[in-house]
């Protein structure tokens, strides 16, 4: 009886500790969302990509999201971009064309501008709308978090996450389901965007799978911003122009 009693409380506090352990990381994680871009904004950006003989594309775009999982996406340049549109709710996307006809499907993993850079990570929504903590380190420079994708529809389906002790991300390491190094983004140069914004403004990546090229990401004005939800519909798609002040 002592025995079975024993294992009890044993399967109690193990449950308990692990309960509280992913209570804990997960907030953590949250909090590093929160700090990266707020809840509902209105971002320009510009993207680079570099190729392996020196040439380069840019491309400059204008993004709005609302809640965890909805993000739009209009390009202004380079004219033969200019006008393109795409859209992102929850795991589903899309890519709408002027003149073409109506909005087409798009994947996670290709990429609308053809560098490093995936659709994903173009259009990222919060991390932990798609990713479980599982493990959460802390040492002397900040945080080490290890992330679980929640379903199979996830870009990566691992992340290794670095932040500092105030919970800016600096670098993260994206895996396959085996265990691969797909791709590692690195969150360089934080600035202050006003409004109590105060995050990294460029993000750079390169991988394995992709030598000798690299993509970089800049945020050049970030704004808090709220949207009706119709903004992030297909039929909205054609309009997003009309949101610019």
């Amino acid at each position: 009886m002592k025995i079975y009693k024993t294992t009890l409380l044993l399967i109690f506090l193990f449950s308990t500790t692990f309960l509280l352990f992913a209570q804990s990381g997960d907030e953590l994680l949250k909090r590093i969302d929160d700090k990266l871009m707020p809840a509902s904004y209105e971002a320009y950006r510009k993207l680079i990509d570099i190729y392996p003989d020196g040439k380069t594309k840019e491309f400059n775009v204008y993004t709005v999201k609302k809640d965890k999982d909805k993000v739009a996406m209009l390009f202004l340049s380079p004219a033969s971009e200019k006008g393109r549109t795409t859209l992102r709710v929850g795991d589903n996307m899309w890519l709408y064309i002027p003149n073409v006809g109506k909005p087409i499907r798009i994947t996670s993993l290709q990429s609308i501008t053809g560098g490093v850079f995936n659709n994903a990570d173009i259009m990222q929504v919060d991390y932990n709308a798609e990713y479980n903590v599982i493990k959460a380190d802390k040492n002397e420079k900040g945080y080490i978090l290890d992330l679980k994708a929640k379903n199979q529809t996830v870009a990566y389906d691992k992340l290794k996450m670095w932040a500092t002790k105030d919970e800016i991300l600096t670098k993260i390491e994206c895996y396959s389901a085996g265990g691969m190094l797909i791709k590692t983004l690195e969150f360089k140069e934080v600035k202050d965007f006003s409004n109590g914004l105060k995050r990294p403004s460029i993000l750079e990546t390169t991988s394995p799978l992709y030598k000798g090229y690299f993509s970089k990401m800049i945020y050049i004005k970030v704004n808090p911003r709220k949207f009706q939800d119709e903004v992030f519909t297909i039929n909205y798609m054609s309009k997003l122009e009309g949101l610019r002040k």
